[in-house]
This record gives structure tokens, C-alpha cells and sequence, in this order.
């Protein structure tokens, strides 16, 4: 099918003030006619003081994304989710779905909706985080009924994620990936989250491997969003972007 034009606009509240990983894996995995309508907070690290401080800037993304009159707002970082906690963040996205009139959604959430659609319980978490970042994630998860049986981490700052080196973060994923599900046979399905990871090349290598699937923040989410589209797609992703996005 020939696009003219885009047929779908997912409206993406990036944590950081620029866009690159986000947009470049987002194009690799999205079906031609897809676009990504991204706009920026400035979180300064993890902690939740620093995420509370850009929720008076949030609205005003929100605003401005519902200004560009995007299909569906979803909330980037998966930190700033655990941070919150899942009550309070349900609490907020249906605040952006009163406010901005369409439906909104976040990375975890997406993460959650994915694994129930697969029939997951029992995960495998590979992080780029800190110990408290990871630990709070894992209480996230086992509010919406996923036990994380498994995880392996290389604890680092905002920082430090924003200036790491894509192929070095493609060997990481690699690396963690893979201690996980040998450290975690009975785990149905591996999670990379993480914006700012890129990992959309180890996914498929790790799902070849292990037989399980691979779910990362980018995939999630446009799997969430594609899978809510009312009326059926007019193009799909290619299924080697793995098995999330092979089952829409």
C-alpha cells in the first residue's frame, strides 16, 4: 500500500529534551503511515522529587500534543511510572484522557497490556537502573499481577544512559538478556525497559534464542496503540521486530 500521508499520530512525552534513540527505533519497528509526535519534559534523574517537578510541564505537553490533534498521548519512562506508583499513575492518564480528549497510556502500562495479551506471569527483568529504580518497577509489576522471578541489572544514572553508546547498549541487552533467561528457565517473556536502551537488534536475536518473547518500551507502546485502532490497519509491522508486534 502506497501512504501519502500519515494514518496515525502517537502523541510520545519524552523525559529528556531531545529526541534520537526514541524516533530512530520508533521508525525501524512502525508500519509505514506511522508517525511520532514527540514532545519533551527535562527530568534531571530518577528520583521522585525530580519527576514530580515536571508534572505542571506535563500538562502543558499534553496540551500542546492534543493541539496537534494526535490519535492516542502516551506518557514516556518507565521510572517515572514506577516512581509514581501504578494508583497514582492511572490516576494521572485519565487525566490526560479528560484533558486531551483521546487515550492516553505510559510505557509500563503498555509493558502490562503486552504481557497480558501474551499470557505472561512469570518475567524476566534486564535494566540499565538503579537498584531502587529496578526495585520499584518489580512492585509496579506485581500490582498487575506479573511476578518478576528474575532480574539482572547494570545500575547507572540519567546520565550516564543518555551519553551511553548505542552499540555498546546493544551488547549490554545482549549480555543481560541472556543472564536472565539462563538464570530464569521458567520465565515466559524478557523485558529491556528503557527509552533511551537501544536493544530493537537484540530483541529478535534474544527471542531466536530462548524461544520466549522480548518486550522493550517502544514496542509496547506502539503494539498498545496499533492493537486499540479502531478499524483495522492499513499496514503492519514487519514481524521481525519480533513476536509482540508479529501478533497484531
Amino acid at each position: 500500500m502506497t501512504v501519502v500521508s500519515p494514518w496515525y499520530r502517537l502523541g510520545y512525552v519524552i523525559p529528556h529534551l531531545y529526541t534520537d534513540l526514541d524516533a530512530y527505533q520508533f521508525y525501524r519497528v512502525a508500519p509505514e503511515g506511522a508517525m511520532l509526535v514527540t514532545t519533551q519534559l527535562n527530568l534531571g534523574d530518577y528520583s521522585l522529587a525530580a519527576i514530580e517537578h515536571e508534572l505542571p510541564t506535563l500538562w502543558e505537553r499534553v496540551d500542546l500534543l492534543a493541539m496537534k490533534r494526535v490519535d492516542r498521548i502516551a506518557v514516556s519512562g518507565v521510572p517515572i511510572a514506577s516512581a509514581l506508583g501504578r494508583k497514582r499513575m492511572l490516576a494521572l492518564l485519565e487525566e490526560v484522557r479528560r484533558r486531551s480528549g483521546v487515550p492516553a497510556d505510559t510505557d509500563l502500562e503498555a509493558h502490562i497490556a503486552a504481557l497480558d495479551h501474551l499470557g505472561v506471569r512469570k518475567l524476566a527483568l534486564a535494566t540499565r537502573w538503579p537498584d531502587h529504580v529496578a526495585q520499584a518497577l518489580i512492585a509496579y509489576l506485581a500490582e498487575a499481577g506479573i511476578e518478576v522471578v528474575v532480574t539482572r541489572s547494570r545500575g547507572r544514572d540519567l546520565e550516564q544512559n543518555k551519553l551511553a553508546s548505542p552499540l555498546e547498549d546493544h551488547q549490554l541487552a545482549l549480555e543481560l538478556g541472556r543472564q536472565a533467561l539462563r538464570d530464569a528457565p521458567d520465565a515466559q517473556a524478557l523485558m529491556l525497559p528503557g527509552g533511551l536502551w537501544f536493544a530493537i537488534h537484540a530483541m529478535p536475536v534474544l527471542e531466536a534464542e530462548f524461544g520466549v518473547p522480548v518486550t522493550l518500551n517502544i514496542t509496547a507502546t506502539l503494539w498498545a496503540a496499533l492493537h486499540d485502532m479502531e478499524g483495522g490497519l492499513p499496514n503492519r509491522p514487519d514481524p521481525r521486530w519480533g513476536r509482540l508486534l508479529a501478533s497484531l
